[in-house]
């Protein structure tokens, strides 16, 4: 979702990261490629490097310190990950723990030595706050693992704990990332609080994008967008239609195997959920946007209001939904 152009103009940062990230996991190619279909591959991969690096290009900026600050986002992205896509199970993350072993002990090994590499990234950072924003990312990235948002009803407190756990299992990295470019670029703690609260806002904004994807497919048969629903946490677009429709037979939708069941939960969440979703979405980007008005102008900053304002742009259903059949990232 952040516009070409922009990508373009950072190719040369972006790919002296990218060579880091590589540099770092090919010194044990055997344990990363067992996951490498998970990592840096993904349709949002190095965005959180690119927000390191405009954000640290708004003060002063010394590409080869910033590029190890930004390899590190993208190695704790991928051990977060790696944990989550290969070891999390729907049932836990919905409130309750799996009966199933955790068995998969090489992608749990695989996603700490990515967080070993990427401490080894933040160390050679001549702040140690970069150091303390990502462990304090990180520590919320896990205590959300722990205790995943489940309820539905009513529809504020299901709301309020729904963007609590988004902000920390999926937000945490974006505000992190911008954060830690500020620090980067030399800026007094109102500026990079400031950048912290457009990246929380921007990276909630990007989460519902994929909250509304999951169901906004229409092309797709209600019965196909089932299995979708069966591997979901609770989302943005169910909390809402739960306030419209029934609840208690949306919650257990969730766990049913009753093709009649889920084809109605579907629709219910299509038709009740989507549309508002969206307008929180828009929401987010402008105060993501406002979050920037106190920063000094410069090209970096214009880049990152473009970026939100494309985020924003692109909650339209239409292009949403354009979005959902090409890209079918579990949740």
């Amino acid at each position: 979702m952040i516009p070409s152009s922009i990508l373009s103009k950072l190719a040369t940062e972006l790919g002296y990261v990218q060579n880091i990230v590589r540099q770092r996991t090919a010194q044990r190619t055997a344990i990363i490629q067992v996951v490498e279909t998970h990592l840096f591959a993904t349709e949002d991969a190095y965005v959180r490097a690119a927000l390191v690096i405009l954000a640290a290009q708004m003060g002063t900026y010394h590409p080869e310190s910033v590029a190890h600050v930004a390899a590190a986002v993208e190695l704790i992205h991928a051990a977060t990950r790696t944990h989550d896509v290969l070891v999390d199970a729907a049932a836990r993350r919905r409130g309750f723990l799996s009966d199933e072993p955790w068995s998969h002990g090489i992608p749990l090994m695989v996603g700490d030595y990515l967080f070993a590499l990427a401490s080894g990234e933040m160390a050679l950072s001549p702040d140690r706050r970069v150091i303390d924003v990502y462990a304090e990312a990180v520590m919320q990235i896990s205590a959300s693992a722990l205790a995943p948002a489940s309820t539905l009803v009513p529809f504020d407190e299901a709301r309020r704990a729904h963007y609590d756990h988004m902000t920390d299992a999926h937000a945490s990295l974006f505000r992190a990332a911008c954060r830690t470019g500020a620090i980067c670029g030399g800026f007094g703690e109102k500026h990079i609080d400031d950048l912290g609260r457009f990246g929380a806002a921007l990276g909630c904004a990007w989460r519902l994008i994929d909250e509304v994807s999951l169901f906004a497919d229409m092309a797709m048969e209600a019965p196909a967008a089932a299995v979708r629903l069966g591997m979901a946490t609770v989302t943005l677009p169910m909390i809402f239609a739960a306030a419209q429709s029934d609840s208690e037979r949306l919650a257990a939708a969730l766990d049913t195997t009753d093709p009649a069941e889920q084809t109605w939960a579907i629709n219910e969440v299509r038709c009740h959920g989507i549309a508002p979703t969206c307008h929180e979405i828009l929401r987010l980007t402008d105060y993501a946007q406002k979050a920037l008005s106190d920063l000094p102008q410069s090209q970096a900053c214009d880049d990152l209001l473009t970026i939100a304002q494309a985020i924003g742009q692109s909650s339209h259903p239409d292009l949403i939904q354009q979005r959902s059949v090409h890209h079918h990232d579990s949740l």
